[in-house]
């Protein structure tokens, strides 16, 4: 299980890497179920993992010219805050069982199904957008004015979900910096890639503070396997179809959500 745990952190480097999100969604289902990690410490660890592989990414993006930092920044600053505030005070304050008159839930499960239902709205919205008719190209989002205000609040939605679930929130950042900044879709994934990294490592500071614990080897290895992954999507990116490679990724999610839905609730 361990193995193919280690070559399931490549394909996710891979797909982040490509789409600029949606990989990171696997960091957490992966350490859970395959390499026998907590939900609680995994939420941690898919943070560094995820954030160090989208920094290795937007790296290569930002030496092509297609990160425009003013703008990330403009979108992260309250994404970051909110991540590390979650990380740093929510988390912990969370007990570890929730009573709710006779009912008793686990906050272990709490995560995995949270988890679980963020992975089905992104599969959702990804299906979607796969499958909706092109926009005319009379439509030209890139003269649109940025909403300041929506780009702040989504920034800091997103920063709560990362704090609480693990995830990079690609999946929410690139549709926010289309059609609130007008941005390329292309630069849209580097940029979603430099948030992603800045957000995702502050908010492991943020478990470093309340003395997380690392399991070695495997982060390391872990890391090293999805910059593999990231690698490669150098490589084969402008030879994929993205509208095919969005399908599968999101179909492959949707399944993924059913099973940790099934596991955690049957």
């Amino acid at each position: 299980m361990i193995f193919l745990g280690y070559i399931a952190a490549v394909l996710m480097g891979v797909v982040l890497g490509v789409i600029g999100g949606g990989g990171s969604i696997l960091t957490v289902p992966i350490l859970v179920y395959l390499m026998g990690v907590s939900p609680n410490i995994a939420t941690g660890y898919s943070l560094l993992i995820v954030g160090a592989t989208a920094a290795f990414g937007a790296v290569r993006y930002y030496r092509e010219g297609l990160v425009d930092v003013k703008a990330s920044i403009l979108f992260a600053v309250p994404s970051i805050v909110a991540v590390y505030m979650s990380r740093a005070y929510l988390m912990p304050a969370i007990p570890e069982t929730v009573s709710f008159q006779s009912l008793t839930i686990e906050k272990n499960l709490i995560i995995m199904v949270l988890f679980a239902t963020l992975m089905l709205a992104s599969a959702t919205m990804m299906l979607k957008k796969a499958y909706s008719k092109s926009v005319s190209k009379t439509k030209i989002i890139q003269n649109k004015q940025p909403s300041i205000g929506l780009i702040i609040i989504e920034g800091a939605a997103i920063g709560v979900i990362t704090g609480i679930l693990g995830a990079g929130g690609g999946f929410l950042i690139i549709p926010a910096l289309v059609l609130f900044l007008g941005m390329p879709m292309k630069n849209a994934v580097g940029a979603s890639l430099f948030i992603i990294a800045l957000k995702s490592l502050l908010g492991f500071v943020g478990d470093l503070q309340t003395g997380i614990q690392l399991q070695m080897p495997l982060l390391p290895l872990m890391l090293a396997a999805t910059f593999l992954g990231m690698a490669v999507s150098t490589k084969v990116a402008g030879k994929l179809d993205g509208a095919a490679l969005q399908k599968f990724f999101a179909f492959f999610t949707l399944a993924i959500a059913i099973f940790i839905m099934f596991k955690e609730l049957i």
